[in-house]
């Protein structure tokens, strides 16, 4: 596979077999696109012209809908929405000279998704082989927006070095997405085993490889100590639901309980929290009463834990009054957040007023 870190991602290479069992397997990808072509340009005719060029047909029917996202980074053209516009019309146009037909547009369920990356001087086509973001793992009983995406969330777990044999805890855990993707991991489930993916819409889509690869033989299953907790019942009734969803609620147990008040449900182990903050709930003044109580309620009840937070409010460390021993980078969706580390022990922590 030989992967090497690029901006926005990691590219790597290999045979179909290696993309179907990424799609499959990979907890914190969210998309695996296909790089297909890629040429210099200079102004929008530029775009569509090369873009034409290429044989679409060899990659997927005429009959199949069709998206076209655009991203750019110094790119020279004014408008990506029209630059989006050009290369998709340039894709159907293709179809059109060939069989006389155009691909029909799908904005919200496309069979095929083309992405193009434009850079100062040069474009890159890619064809998407996830289909719908890798995120959505197809477990997930409501309808709404998570304040967590599955894939943020799986990365947080393996972030703390948690182990299934440790006991973990998610103090607030809302609609439940760590412990599902803990408890999978734990239990060796493919995170992509209840839904399907673009490269089945593929000419190159090989069945008979697709089947094989699903019947290969999962990680070992161990079983994990998970707990849950919410002051919420509503967030709890909604922790259960996507927990049977996913299979897994038979190695979670969950109580109604303030994060404040809780006692540890062990003399050791990992906690994990997306506390709330200023773009979920609460104002500022509100959260800055909390923290400090939150800090003083880790000290007198989880000696002997790992706690781990997750949030986009940096005065955490200062409010809280606890000195993070690791603090990790990560955005969610466009949000820039931190994870915390307070490794929580008997007597006095020290001061830490860093971001």
């Amino acid at each position: 596979m030989n992967p090497v870190v690029v901006p926005g991602g990691v590219a790597f290479g290999g045979g179909w077999d290696v993309c179907y069992r990424v799609n499959l397997w990979s907890r914190i990808a969210s998309r695996v696109l296909w790089q297909v072509h890629s040429f210099a340009y200079a102004n929008e005719d530029d775009v569509y012209a090369r873009t034409k060029a290429y044989d679409w047909p060899k990659h997927f029917a005429v009959e199949r809908t069709l998206r076209v996202n655009v991203t750019a980074q110094k790119s020279p053209l004014k408008s990506l929405e029209f630059a989006t516009l050009r290369i998709k019309d340039a894709v159907c146009d293709r179809f059109r000279d060939a069989f006389g037909k155009r691909p029909s547009v799908d904005r919200t369920n496309p069979d095929v998704r083309v992405h193009a990356f434009l850079e100062a001087d040069r474009a890159i086509l890619y064809l998407d082989t996830s289909g719908e973001p890798l995120f959505k793992r197809g477990w997930r009983a409501g309808q709404g927006e998570a304040p967590l995406r599955e894939n943020l969330a799986a990365g947080i777990v393996m972030l703390t070095g948690w182990q299934p044999g440790e006991p973990l805890l998610d103090p607030m855990c809302g609609g439940g997405t760590i412990l599902v993707e803990a408890a999978a991991m734990a239990r060796g489930r493919a995170p992509g085993a209840k839904r399907s993916f673009g490269f089945e819409k593929l000419r190159v889509f090989d069945a008979a490889v697709w089947e094989g690869i699903k019947r290969d033989q999962a990680p070992e299953a161990l079983t994990p100590v998970l707990y849950g907790s919410d002051n919420d019942p509503r967030a709890l009734a909604d922790a259960r639901r996507n927990l049977a969803a996913a299979g897994v609620e038979r190695w979670v147990t969950l109580e109604q309980a303030d994060v404040l008040e809780r006692a540890a449900p062990a003399s050791g182990g990992v906690m994990i929290a997306n506390p709330p903050y200023g773009e979920r709930m609460g104002n500022l003044d509100e959260l800055a009463a909390f923290y400090p109580r939150l800090g003083d309620a880790l000290k007198q009840r989880f000696a002997g834990w790992r706690c781990y937070f997750f949030t986009a409010d940096l005065r955490l460390p200062k409010l809280i009054r606890l000195a993070p021993s690791a603090r990790t980078p990560l955005w969610n969706g466009a949000i820039e957040c931190r994870l915390y580390e307070f490794r929580m022990v008997s007597g006095r922590p020290t001061r830490d007023s860093r971001p």
